[in-house]
């Protein structure tokens, strides 16, 4: 008969055999021990805060861009100041590019916008939630109406920025550690897309155009400081990092109060609009090239034809490169110099030709 085997020996040792090959399926079960709201942060995304040196608490801010489908969580490090924690796939959202104008368009909002705890649902139909402000006082100011536009889960959009669940659920549990940790509200940054010169450059005809190069200007404002810029309205418009003076509000239909803005981000910003503005000009010359070329005729085979076209070709490119270097420096508020005069050089005679010469005599 074999011995007995104590029963808390028999327990440790099926514990052990648990932990040994089961990790994950152990972990899912703690996790289900948890309502979804108050779920823990993943281990691995933990693991990646420390290793950035972000404290499990700090504040966090969202940025989201529509056309890359892209929702990216920035966190405070201990240099005060944000690096990206974590990028998420957007499963859904709905209408085009633009910003949203009124209820029933369908439309995902752009702009910059506020979340205080309390626009926090953990009973939403949508798995997790959060409300993301909309209207604020920019979209108010311009008479824009919507109600209840969330990033959510459950991928399924009217209006909102649908997760998955899953992501949802990390999305909402660093924004929750965060409240917990002190920070009374984070900031949500929805761009159309990257604001980059190339992008910016490639959407130039687009009628939002004027209104996504007001909101270039925070995005280069958070580029250049990777700290979320403080956002105010006045005169229907968004200012950023402005301080106003004697501590005047700002009024969203109002006109602005007179404001100051740092030396150092002024010259940083001044800097980046230089670098920026020779990036659009670029881009712009690149497109009108490759727009001549899509509507092109291919030649025949004729070698003369050939030749004809692509001499042709070659006029064109040139008044195309000007064309679109003017173009751009004017959208850029850039002055357009004056075309350099096209001189004409004229062959010198032949010279002429003694009759020695004509039978191959020098002389």
């Amino acid at each position: 008969m074999a011995p007995r085997i104590p029963r808390g020996i028999r327990i440790a040792c099926a514990a052990a055999a648990l932990a040994v090959a089961g990790c994950q399926e152990t972990e899912r079960s703690l996790n289900g021990l948890f309502p979804k709201a108050d779920a823990p942060v993943p281990a691995e995304l933990a693991k990646t805060m420390q290793t950035k040196g972000m404290a499990a608490a700090a504040p966090v801010f969202v940025r989201i861009f529509k056309e890359e489908s892209k929702l990216e969580v920035w966190k405070e490090a201990a240099n005060g100041r944000y690096d990206l924690l974590s990028t998420y796939d957007i499963c859904k959202w709905s209408g085009v590019l633009g910003p949203k104008i009124k209820e029933g368009d369908r439309q995902a909002p752009e702009g910059f916008y506020t979340v205080n705890p309390y626009q926090m649902n953990p009973k939403s139909d949508y798995y997790l939630s959060f409300n993301m402000g909309f209207p604020n006082a920019f979209d108010r100011a311009h008479g824009r109406t919507g109600t209840h536009l969330m990033v959510h889960g459950a991928c399924s959009s009217a209006g909102c920025y649908s997760m998955t669940d899953e992501n949802v659920a990390e999305i909402y549990a660093l924004a929750r550690d965060a409240f917990k940790g002190g920070q009374r509200n984070f900031q949500i940054q929805a761009f159309p897309f990257r604001m980059t010169p190339e992008n910016m450059a490639r959407h130039r005809g687009d009628p939002n155009i004027e209104f996504w190069r007001m909101l270039k200007e925070g995005s280069d404002h958070f580029e250049i400081t990777r700290v979320p810029p403080k956002v105010d309205v006045c005169e229907k418009r968004y200012v950023f990092n402005r301080i106003a003076a004697d501590d005047k509000p700002f009024k969203a239909d109002q006109p602005c109060p007179q404001t100051t803005q740092p030396d150092t981000l002024a010259l940083a910003y001044g800097a980046k609009q230089a670098k920026d503005g020779k990036a659009y000009q670029e881009e712009i010359r690149k497109l009108a090239f490759k727009e001549m070329f899509a509507n092109r005729t291919p030649p025949d085979n004729d070698n003369a034809a050939q030749g004809s076209l692509a001499a042709a070709r070659g006029a064109d490119t040139a008044d195309a490169a000007r064309a679109a270097e003017s173009q751009a420096r004017a959208e850029g508020g850039i002055p357009v110099p004056e075309p350099a005069p096209r001189i004409e050089e004229t062959p010198p005679p032949p010279k002429k030709r003694g009759l020695l010469a004509l039978f191959g005599v020098k002389g």
